[in-house]
């Protein structure tokens, strides 16, 4: 069932959550995955895709409501932008610039609006944990378009420092990868990463939803309060999860809809 304006609009609704999805990464299933979520992190260039893969979902997005973000990486094809980098400030700061103002500037020509912005892969984790890193990538997107909101890991660096600088923040679950004890992400090099059962994947979405708490890979609950979901496109289980999760927050009358500037 696809999520219907209806869903999107009633901002007011306190019961409600936002469902985002990396996408524009050159995988067949953004179609069939846009109509259930409400914001999309598009592939700028630099691990996936490319202007023609990033008009096509944006074309998409508008079509069926979807708020657009860009989704920025390390310059890194080959290993899809999950390889960990060290740049200097400045090279961080023109990294993150160059894909937002291509990105901002294909949208534009489409007469598109840039809702958010969210890192990708190895430059996500890594600013989560980086206090430096999660300041020049929040200075770089205040330069280019301070009412962007950015995305980011619950409790990160990169929350806080964006904050920091006056930036709106949509702090970030996930459904389909499991927690450390500090709150991290478990690293995709262990066994135990991803989440690939759908049971297992609904139990911990309504966790954090309704209980404001995850579990960890060694059974400790921790505390996380969460404004927006992620799928990610490139999983396996990518549509399933999300119909899904836009069933079970029905029969739960929690709304699916984008997060307001």
């Amino acid at each position: 069932m696809p999520v219907t304006s209806v869903y999107r609009n009633i901002f007011l609704m306190t019961n409600a959550i936002d469902l985002n999805c990396d996408m524009g990464e050159g995988l067949a299933n953004d179609a069939e995955l846009m109509p259930l979520i409400s914001s999309a992190n598009i592939a700028c260039g630099f691990h996936a895709g490319d202007e023609n893969t990033m008009k096509k979902t944006i074309s998409l997005a508008l079509e069926n409501q979807v708020a657009i973000g860009a989704h920025p990486s390390f310059a890194d094809k080959e290993n899809f932008g999950r390889i960990n980098q060290f740049l200097s400030h400045s090279e961080l700061f023109d990294l993150v610039s160059i894909q937002l103002n291509h990105f901002q500037s294909i949208a534009k020509s489409m007469g598109a609006i840039v809702h958010h912005v969210k890192p990708h892969g190895a430059l996500y984790n890594m600013a989560a944990q980086n206090k430096s890193m999660a300041n020049i990538i929040a200075l770089a997107i205040k330069s280019i378009q301070p009412n962007l909101i950015v995305y980011g890991l619950c409790n990160s660096c990169i929350i806080s420092e964006a904050k920091a600088l006056g930036l709106q923040t949509a702090s970030e679950g996930f459904a389909d990868r499991t927690y450390q004890i500090d709150g991290s992400l478990t690293p995709r090099s262990q066994a135990n990463a991803m989440i690939t059962n759908e049971a297992q994947s609904m139990k911990q979405v309504l966790q954090m939803l309704q209980e404001k708490t995850v579990t960890t890979n060694n059974n400790q609950i921790i505390p996380i309060a969460i404004d927006t979901i992620c799928i990610h496109g490139d999983s396996q289980q990518a549509v399933v999860f999300a119909k899904n999760i836009q069933q079970i927050l029905m029969k739960k009358n929690i709304l699916i809809q984008t997060i307001a500037h």
